[in-house]
C-alpha cells in the first residue's frame, strides 16, 4: 500500500503544481496584454484550466470519498460557467465599445466578410497562375 500512496502523492502534487503554473501564465497574460478582450481571454482560459488541474490534484490527494464528489461537481460547474460568463462579457464589450475598430476588424454584415474572403481567394488564384 505504501507504493500506492507515493503514486497518489506524486500525481496529485504534479497536477496541483501544473495548476499553479497555469495560474502564473494567466497572471502574465492579464497584466501584459493590451486590449480588454485579450486580457479576458487569458483570464477565462487560465481560470478554467488552472482550477481544473488544481482540483483534480486535490481529488487525487483526498481519495475516493464524498469530498472528491463535491470537487468533481465544482470542476464540472466551472467548465460550464466560466466560458459562458466570459462569452457574455466579451459580447458586452463588443456591443458597448465605441473604439472597437481601432483594436480589431469589425464586419457590419456577413456579406462584407464573404466578399473580402472571395477577393483574397481570387488574388491567390491569380498569383498561382502567374508563377
Amino acid at each position: 500500500m505504501e507504493v500506492f500512496e507515493w503514486i497518489r502523492l506524486i500525481a496529485g502534487g504534479a497536477l496541483v503544481i501544473c495548476g499553479l503554473i497555469i495560474f502564473l501564465i494567466e497572471l502574465y497574460g492579464i497584466f501584459h496584454l493590451d486590449y480588454a478582450l485579450n486580457r479576458m481571454h487569458a483570464a477565462a482560459m487560465g481560470d478554467t484550466l488552472g482550477i481544473s488541474f488544481s482540483l483534480v490534484g486535490l481529488m487525487i490527494f483526498s481519495g475516493l470519498n464524498f469530498t472528491t464528489l463535491k470537487m468533481m461537481l465544482i470542476v464540472i460547474f466551472l467548465w460550464f460557467a466560466s466560458p459562458v460568463s466570459s462569452h457574455l462579457l466579451a459580447a458586452l464589450e463588443v456591443t458597448t465599445n465605441e473604439n472597437l475598430k481601432e483594436h480589431c476588424q469589425v464586419y457590419e454584415d456577413l456579406k462584407d466578410l464573404e466578399k473580402e474572403l472571395k477577393d483574397e481567394k481570387d488574388k491567390e488564384r491569380t498569383g498561382e497562375k502567374e508563377v
